[in-house]
């Protein structure tokens, strides 16, 4: 379901469309409490249609909004209203890793600090017990202020519970187009047998699958490449 503008979400209005994609249509949005602009997504109503999902979704979200740090998008609330569910997130500008490839190589010292703030903002997560499980240069923003790491967890969260619900495989697409990207994550589990290690090593490779394009000009290769 599309919003106009002026429309509201509990105390958010509607500003303007920024793009959809895997999860739903997302939006620049402001908060009446708080005079600030915000990006919400609201998420389809097929991927959320049971308890069991929302109440997933709900922890993943309580899980996600502890990671405070300057590397990753906040996340500030979740909602429901008239049917519709929906994420409040930190409302950021810039452009994407990705799309900042395709212009060219980037010099060492961007590289450099770009590697150094998705590092720092992993090794956060980490040590919160957060695993990023799809880490790739659509899902870094490169802001004024910085790399910032967008999304933890929720459009995963949408795919899985879909899944299940047609036993199929989706194909899933970038959140937007522009500004707003999309990343997972899982919990690290303390339970006997589990691999945290294999996860945390997953992203420091991940990081390095993106380093490396940056300073030769090339996006990574894709399973469909190779």
């Amino acid at each position: 379901m599309s919003l106009e503008a002026g429309a509201r979400l509990g105390p958010y209005v509607i500003l303007a469309p920024l793009g959809e994609g895997g999860m739903g249509e997302v939006y620049r949005a402001r908060d009446s409490r708080l005079g600030r602009t915000v990006a919400i997504k609201t998420i389809r109503s097929s991927a959320l249609g049971s308890d069991h999902a929302r109440a997933r979704f709900q922890r993943e979200a309580r899980t996600i909004s502890a990671l405070t740090h300057p590397n990753i998008c906040t996340l500030h609330d979740v909602g429901q209203q008239n049917g519709v569910d929906y994420v409040v997130m930190e409302h950021l500008e810039g452009e994407s890793l990705a799309d900042r490839l395709t212009k060219g190589p980037m010099s060492f010292d961007e590289v450099l600090r770009y590697g150094i703030e998705i590092a720092a903002a992993l090794d956060h997560a980490h040590r919160h017990g957060v695993v990023h499980r799809d880490l790739k240069p659509g899902n870094v923003l490169l802001t004024k202020s910085g790399a910032k790491l967008l999304d933890f967890g929720l459009a995963r969260i949408v795919r899985d519970e879909e899944q299940s619900d047609k036993n199929a495989p989706t194909i899933e697409k970038p959140l937007t187009e522009e500004g707003v990207g999309r990343c997972s994550s899982s919990r690290l589990s303390s339970s006997p047998g589990s691999r945290p290690t294999l996860a945390v090593t997953s992203s420091r490779s991940a990081t390095s699958s993106i380093a490396w394009p940056a300073a030769i000009r090339r996006l990574p290769a894709t399973r469909r490449d190779r």
